[in-house]
């Protein structure tokens, strides 16, 4: 199991300079969910003045107790518990903060405006009128994205325009997951499976093997995440009937659009808009090939809703009997020829990291294909393009994947000069006219 907390220095020290500052301060804190917005926040609060308050969409009455309660016990008033305020803009007006700063954090935001919107315009004149001359820095946080960018953060909100300090929470690089684990072959398979996310990499003990962890803590019915995705689509989506088939069908390999269309038996433009939707809330990827304005492609851009939506949900009806080796031999199976397309994710990753120090000046990664011909890695530096092949394996013979590499890059018909590399998890042989990196490579420079 990884520790309870780990990394997120950049996104602490943004918040210590903010309270640093004399008066008051709004802070939006927004990302999807299992990001790790609130181990966050709890780790900035600690050894702070401050009230923390866990919203819910139960009714405003029961909000404004809840926030009654936090302020009564972290500034020792025991009777803001009985204040008699049916609203929030009462509840603040009340609040004596002192001139010790105080942090005011409202986690999960958006359920109070799923009560009401109206309630923004209330915060607008709480922010206006009460606290903007307090020593206060009020925390707003939230996991619906849509919600978060268009309703709290949109030009249309009554907060737009003012003062606000805005932090999108993003899920870990792989740097960090290195860090966690120590080892970059585990480290990686550990990527491949479970992801980024911190919440899912809490269900991977590294004390077991990765099939091990796959039974326990994906495949076994009513255990860790079994039903996370499930979870996760309802609360983001109303229709998640639609949202589950459609990521279902990108996993299993209906990547265009024509072919999303046959598979679900939904129109284009219907399907677009959900495709559009799910690209908005991080779930989904577009590729469009190098060079090229059409012709793209989707891909789950969350490793471990890919590896579930592939091979726990179609197979749903064996979990629920309790047969997890059927399910868990299917992955045996095809382990390779997965790990191979996750291999090319992760070295996109570094390479947009700027892990690769010869290759820090290149940008605009993405792939090429054309007629059966794929080139998994293309980036562009002025007039050099870089071509770059992935192979998820041992001993790989580097001068034959160049003279391969050299003969698939014909096809993108670039004029100018070509660069190329290639990753594998070992090599055999090392070209002298290619940037070469195995995965003892890569551990190096993540060392660094």
């Amino acid at each position: 199991m990884i520790p309870q907390f780990v990394d997120r220095e950049r996104e602490l020290e943004y918040l210590r300079k903010i309270y640093e500052k004399k008066g008051f301060s709004l802070v939006v804190i927004y990302g999807r969910r299992r990001v790790g917005k609130t181990a966050l926040i709890k780790e900035f609060l600690k050894g702070k003045k401050g009230c923390y308050v866990l919203l819910t969409n139960e009714s405003v009455r029961e909000n404004i107790k809840y926030v009654k309660e936090c302020l009564a016990d972290s500034m020792g008033r025991e009777y803001y518990k009985k204040l008699d305020v049916d609203n929030f803009y009462d509840l603040f007006r009340y609040v004596e903060f002192g001139d010790e700063k105080f942090v005011m954090v409202l986690d999960e935001f958006p359920y109070l405006l799923e009560i009401s919107r109206g309630l923004l315009s209330v915060f607008q004149k709480i922010v206006d009128e009460i606290l903007a001359d307090k020593n206060v820095m009020l925390i707003l946080s939230g996991s619906s994205l849509s919600m978060m960018e268009n309703d709290v953060l949109g030009y249309r909100s009554p907060l737009y325009g003012r003062n606000v300090n805005v932090w999108k929470l993003q899920p870990f690089d792989f740097k960090t997951i290195y860090k966690i684990f120590g080892n970059i072959e585990q480290a990686a398979e550990v990527f491949f499976v479970f992801g980024n996310i911190p919440y899912y990499l809490k269900f991977y003990d590294a004390s077991k093997s990765l099939e091990e962890n796959i039974r326990e803590s994906v495949l076994t019915k009513g255990i860790g995440l079994y039903d996370e995705p499930l979870i996760l689509l309802q609360e983001e989506f109303r229709e998640s009937r639609i949202y589950r088939l459609i990521l279902k069908y990108i996993s299993l390999g209906y990547r265009t659009i024509g072919k999303l269309c046959s598979a679900t038996g939904m129109d284009k433009s219907n399907i677009s808009k959900y495709l559009d939707t799910l690209k908005e809330t991080g779930l989904v990827e577009q590729i469009i090939p190098f060079g090229k304005k059409r012709g793209s492609i989707y891909e789950l851009s969350d490793p471990f809703m890919d590896f579930w939506f592939r091979y726990a949900y179609p197979h749903r009806g064996a979990l629920e009997m309790g047969d997890v080796e059927k399910v868990l031999s299917i992955f045996k199976r095809e382990k390779n020829q997965y790990f191979g397309h996750k291999f090319e994710k992760l070295i996109m990753h570094l390479l947009k990291l700027g892990i690769f120090p010869e290759l820090r000046e290149y940008g605009e990664f993405t792939r090429w294909w054309h007629k059966g011909t794929e080139i998994d890695i293309v980036g562009v530096r002025e007039d050099t393009l870089l071509v770059g092949e992935c192979k998820w394996r041992d001993s790989v013979d580097g001068t034959r994947i160049l003279k391969e590499l050299k003969d698939k890059a014909r096809g993108i018909g670039w004029k100018g000069k070509i660069e190329y590399a290639i990753f594998a998890r070992s090599f055999s042989t090392k070209p002298p006219t290619a940037y070469a990196y195995s995965l003892e490579d890569i551990e190096k420079l993540l060392r660094n």
